[in-house]
């Protein structure tokens, strides 16, 4: 079974992973100060769901898949780097009517399915999961249960960390005008075109 000593290193290395804004921390901020908190943690949600699936890969020992994965990675990044693109210049594109908050809402489903899409282009998830996770498993226990706690645990620091970024965001994207949505949608649509740009240069670890 995994001692204390570490649940407590890959806890504090989660930490670590996670506080560090990345593209999706990006993508949590702009749809929170545009939308609401609530957008942001509907991306929180489906950013965890990729991430449970990442863990069921690893634990499991999908080796067919986590092979191709490891070879369609490039593309994979590519796929979420545009997607990130093609949304920010929607937002600069936007004549501030469809930023009214309240108003010109997308369905939720829209940002949960966001939030799955942009982890599983983001190198950082792929490179904890696949390449520094297995160092803390112990051969001679149960590599699956291990996994699954390990996981487990970045996950609950994952959503505590990251749905705090969006409360904080939605708070502050609350205290707005309307005639300040214009720059609310400007500072957004530059937030994800940038978490594009970011996917793009970040090389795979």
């Amino acid at each position: 079974m995994i001692s204390l000593s570490t649940w407590i290193a890959v806890a504090l290395a989660s930490v670590a992973i996670v506080i560090v804004p990345g593209p999706t921390v990006t993508v949590i901020i702009a749809n929170s100060l545009r939308h609401g908190a609530r957008a942001g943690l509907l991306n929180v949600a489906g950013t965890q769901l990729g991430i449970a699936l990442m863990i069921l890969v690893l634990a499991f020992g999908l080796s067919a898949v986590v092979a191709f994965l490891g070879s369609a990675f490039f593309w994979l990044k590519l796929a979420g780097a545009a997607y990130l693109v093609w949304l920010g210049i929607r937002l600069w594109r936007s004549d501030g009517t469809l930023g009214a908050r309240g108003g010109g809402r997308r369905p939720g489903g829209s940002f949960f399915w966001q939030g799955f899409i942009v982890i599983w282009s983001n190198p950082k998830a792929l490179f904890f999961f696949g390449a520094f996770l297995p160092q803390f498993i112990d051969p001679a226990g149960n590599a699956v249960l291990q996994t699954i706690l390990l996981g487990g645990t970045f996950i609950v620091i994952a959503t505590v960390l990251d749905g705090s970024y969006a409360l904080l965001a939605g708070g502050t994207g609350a205290l707005l005008s309307r005639r300040n949505v214009r720059l609310v949608e400007m500072f957004s649509g530059t937030c994800l075109i940038g978490g594009g740009i970011w996917l793009v240069l970040t090389r795979r670890s």
